[in-house]
């Protein structure tokens, strides 16, 4: 089998972020933006790592110190509380722990203009709250396309684990 889905999932996120930034801008570089990751757990992990190699300013919030402490050794992320995630200037946000962060209140407060993580259902209402993104010009990709490396990463295992076949099969995101 392929083991942990967690880098495939994270290299679909990051190709979904990418095309986002495309579909926002033009362009889909990542170099100099401010991404938030609301978890560093192990999707969160692997998307911080392609963040800080395309030269992405990661700012990172988790509850388990742990986790914080390792990406600031091994990424220099900037650490963002838990309470300011929503408040911090960024670029875009990455939910990548939690569903339902997206609400109300979240949106409200959040200033970037894109919202592309690895978290299941992001939106706590997708009716309301996919209204209320659209109507302040926050472009979504929808954790269901951008986190399906995992899924992925699974069907390739029906055929005869490759991780290259793996990767190259989730590439597939950054059309979707």
């Amino acid at each position: 089998g392929g083991g942990d889905p967690s880098p495939v999932t994270a290299y679909g996120t990051y190709l979904g972020m990418k095309a986002a930034q495309q579909f926002a801008s033009g362009n889909d570089s990542l170099a100099g933006k401010r991404v938030m990751v609301q978890g560093a757990g192990h999707v969160g992990y692997y998307l911080i790592g392609h963040l800080v190699k395309e030269g992405a300013h990661v700012m990172v919030s988790d509850i388990h110190a742990g986790r914080l402490e390792q990406v600031v050794k091994e990424f220099n992320a900037e650490v963002v509380s838990p309470d300011q995630v929503y408040d911090a200037p960024m670029d875009i946000y990455a939910p990548c722990a939690l569903g339902a962060t997206v609400n109300d209140d979240s949106i409200n407060r959040l200033q970037c203009s894109i919202i592309a993580g690895a978290a299941n259902n992001q939106l706590k209402d997708e009716v309301t709250h996919g209204r209320m993104l659209m109507d302040k010009g926050i472009v979504y990709a929808p954790d269901f396309l951008i986190n399906a490396g995992g899924v992925i990463n699974c069907y390739v295992e029906l055929e005869g684990y490759n991780r290259d076949r793996a990767y190259q099969k989730a590439e597939v995101i950054y059309q979707s």
